[in-house]
């Protein structure tokens, strides 16, 4: 079992920034693949950013959405993954989730673990 925690949710104007954090216990961090997801009201849970294991240089993949304004990260050492949200824009809106699984899946069915979501508002 992986227990996951999000914490830095809030509100923002857009152009802001926040910094999401996930902290994990349980089994060996570095075995997993992390990933966040977002939702929306009213939408379907969607893939915003991946991190692979801490070995596998590269491996990092954004959706186009947020490429360029956000910046996934992983401590081992702390077992923690991090999502730096810049530029915020109000179709950021969403209750983040970071997932845990064993393989990369990009799709919220793939994942094995998930923390209970933290709240991201961005005002217009």
């Amino acid at each position: 079992q992986v227990q996951l925690v999000e914490s830095g949710g809030g509100s923002v104007p857009a152009g802001g920034s926040l910094r999401l954090s996930c902290a994990a216990s349980g089994r060996t961090f570095s075995y997993y693949v992390m990933e966040w997801f977002r939702q929306a009201p009213g939408k379907e849970r969607q893939f915003v950013a991946a991190i692979m294991w801490s070995d596998w240089s590269g491996g990092i993949t954004y959706d186009d959405s947020v490429k360029g304004r956000f910046t996934i990260s992983r401590d081992d050492a702390k077992n923690t993954v991090a999502l730096q949200m810049n530029s915020l824009k109000p179709e950021d809106t969403a209750v983040y989730f970071c997932a845990a699984a064993r393989f990369r899946s990009l799709a919220p069915s793939g994942m094995d673990y998930w923390g209970k979501g933290t709240l991201v508002t961005v005002s217009s």
